[in-house]
C-alpha cells in the first residue's frame, strides 16, 4: 500500500483525497508551508502529490531541495500551463505535470506512470554517477602509475600489475589504492 503525502491549497478540497481513497492508499493530507520539507522527511512518503493553482518560487526550491535530499516521485496537479510554469517544475524533478485534468479514473494511472518515470530517472542518475566514478578512478589510477613508472621506473604494465596486486593484498579497489599512492607520494615530495 502506497503511503501518499498530499498537499492542497485548501485542505477542504476532498476531490483528489476521495479519488486517492478510491485507489487504496494511505493518505496525509496537508496545506503548503515553510516546514514543507520538514514535514516530507519526517512522514517519509513513497509519493508526493500536489494540487495547487500554481506553484511558488519557494515551492519550486523546496522541491530542488527535496530532490537533492530524499529524492521522491512528486505529481503535480495545476491550474498553471505556462511555459515558465512548466519549465520550472520540469528543472525540479516533477514526475507528473498535470494541467487540468483531475478526474478519479485517472489518479491511480497517473501515479503508476509517475512512480516509473521517477524509477527511470534515478537509474539513470545512478548509472550517471557511476560513470563518473570510474572515470575518476582511471584518472587516479593513470597518474598513480605515472608516479610508480617515474619513481620505480616501471614499465607502464610493471605499475598497473603492481598497483592491482597491492589492491589485492589490501582487499580494497584499484581506485583506492591509486589514491593511495598519490597521496603517499604527495607526502614525501
Amino acid at each position: 500500500m502506497l503511503n501518499i503525502l498530499l498537499v492542497e491549497n485548501e485542505l477542504n478540497n476532498t476531490l483528489l483525497e476521495n479519488a486517492l481513497k478510491n485507489n487504496g492508499v494511505n493518505t496525509l493530507k496537508i496545506q503548503y508551508s515553510p516546514q514543507f520539507l520538514a514535514l516530507a522527511k519526517e512522514s517519509k512518503p513513497d509519493v508526493i502529490i500536489f494540487n495547487l493553482d500554481t506553484p511558488s518560487e519557494q515551492l519550486i526550491s523546496d522541491l530542488h531541495t527535496l530532490d537533492q535530499q530524499l529524492p521522491l516521485p512528486v505529481i503535480m496537479f495545476s491550474n498553471d500551463g505556462s511555459n515558465d510554469t512548466i519549465n520550472k517544475v520540469i528543472k525540479a524533478e516533477v514526475s507528473a505535470f498535470i494541467v487540468d485534468g483531475l478526474s478519479n479514473d485517472r489518479v491511480n494511472s497517473i501515479i503508476q506512470v509517475a512512480i516509473a518515470r521517477f524509477r527511470q530517472r534515478q537509474a539513470l542518475k545512478d548509472a550517471l554517477e557511476e560513470a563518473r566514478s570510474h572515470l575518476e578512478d582511471r584518472k587516479q589510477i593513470d597518474r598513480a602509475k605515472a608516479i610508480l613508472i617515474k619513481t620505480q621506473r616501471f614499465t607502464e604494465d610493471e605499475a598497473y600489475h603492481t598497483l592491482r596486486k597491492l589492491a589485492m593484498d589490501r582487499n580494497i579497489t584499484l581506485g583506492e589504492m591509486a589514491r593511495n599512492v598519490i597521496a603517499m607520494a604527495e607526502l614525501l615530495k
